[in-house]
């Protein structure tokens, strides 16, 4: 379970895409904890000037860091999705120069190779970097039914099998995703992510590859070693209604590692749709065996 009583604050937030760096800031702020945002621009949302917050462009890691000094952010959460970008096209300001080494080593490697190099650089720079359940547990989907409907005997094999599927694809660095139907696996997430696999899972069934009633279900998992403090899997209210779009039954989730940014909304849109949304049990060796399969 996370530990709030480790962030000391002022905390400083990364801000890339997507509402979670909002959610975030609210959650510190109910807990009294003084914040400064420095927020991507194309990638944050302009949301964030609610709260003390400085933007910068690509490249301008010294004016980052002079926010995150003059404001006293000794703690550190880097939350939102981001586009990589084109170093080659980056204008870097002066406090850039140093670091040049670092940023062109994020033009190689996978994800997670990226990411921990990120969690590494700002460690070397004397920050303590958290992830965001550290600050607020709540966003985190806990273990259990979270909809109205559960999933049935079935469906909880399909679930345990998606889940097996992350854990031997999560060395290789490819998603943290799955979709399983009947038995059959249908789709694995990659690069294009969860939204473009569910469209995907959605087209074979247009084309008639997957027919009759609802079926099959969406699992979403860290990968074996993913750096969670900065890529948490997640899941909304788009989550859901791409699910149904595709024809699934439901979605699982590995609890207490997906982050759920808009709760409400998100089991709302599922009750809505009349599909399941669950927490499976996890745990550093992956998803342990569902009791009703015993």
């Amino acid at each position: 379970m996370p530990d709030t009583t480790r962030i000391q604050g002022p905390l400083g937030i990364i801000a890339g895409r997507g509402p979670l760096p909002c959610v975030l800031a609210e959650a510190a702020i109910a807990r009294e904890i003084p914040l400064h945002i420095v927020g991507i621009r194309g990638e944050a949302r302009e949301d964030i000037e609610r709260f003390p917050h400085t933007w910068i462009k690509w490249g301008e890691i010294g004016k980052m860091f002079r926010a995150l000094e003059k404001n006293g952010c000794g703690d550190l959460v880097i939350i939102g999705g981001v586009n990589r970008p084109d170093f080659g096209n980056i204008r870097f300001d002066l406090g850039a120069i140093k670091t040049v080494p670092f940023i062109l080593s994020l033009g190689q490697g996978g994800d997670d190779h990226v990411l921990s190099r990120i969690v590494q650089f700002f460690e070397d720079e004397g920050y303590r970097v958290h992830g965001a359940g550290d600050v607020a547990p709540e966003l985190l989907a806990g273990e259990g039914s979270l909809s109205a409907k559960g999933p049935s005997v079935e469906e909880q094999a399909d679930i345990h099998i998606a889940m097996k599927v992350v854990r031997a694809l999560g060395p290789l660095d490819v998603g943290q995703a799955a979709v399983v139907a009947k038995g059959h696996v249908i789709a694995v997430e990659a690069a294009e992510g969860t939204d473009a696999m569910l469209q995907r899972c959605a087209d074979l069934r247009r084309l008639g590859r997957t027919r009759g009633a609802r079926s099959g279900v969406l699992v979403k998992a860290p990968k074996p070693g993913q750096e969670e403090r900065v890529d948490m899997p997640t899941i909304g209210p788009e989550t859901v209604r791409k699910a149904a779009a595709a024809g699934l039954a439901g979605i699982a989730v590995a609890a207490g590692h997906v982050l759920m940014a808009e709760r409400a909304a998100t089991i709302e849109a599922a009750n809505e749709a009349k599909l399941f949304l669950v927490g499976e049990p996890w745990d550093d060796n992956g998803a342990r065996e569902p009791s009703n399969l015993d």
